[in-house]
């Protein structure tokens, strides 16, 4: 490992703005618990499974429909 590093050149990502943003979101335990069962069943990591379901409903463009009983 080098002692320093010359950034003089280095270019901004050109990606950045499609990375994640970590969050804070409480979520009640059964549900994390059925998405961590879907997760396993899957072969992918529970919160990529939360963050593909979301992404999907905001690209649908889904309304949240509420029915109280």
């Amino acid at each position: 490992m080098r002692d320093e590093y010359d950034f003089s050149n280095a270019k901004k990502n050109p990606y950045a703005k499609a990375l994640k943003k970590q969050i804070t979101i409480r979520i009640d335990e059964p549900t994390i618990e059925y998405f961590k069962q879907m997760a396993e069943e899957n072969g992918i990591p529970y919160q990529s499974l939360i963050n593909l379901y979301l992404r999907d409903c905001a690209q649908a463009n889904r309304k949240l429909e509420i029915a109280w009983q």
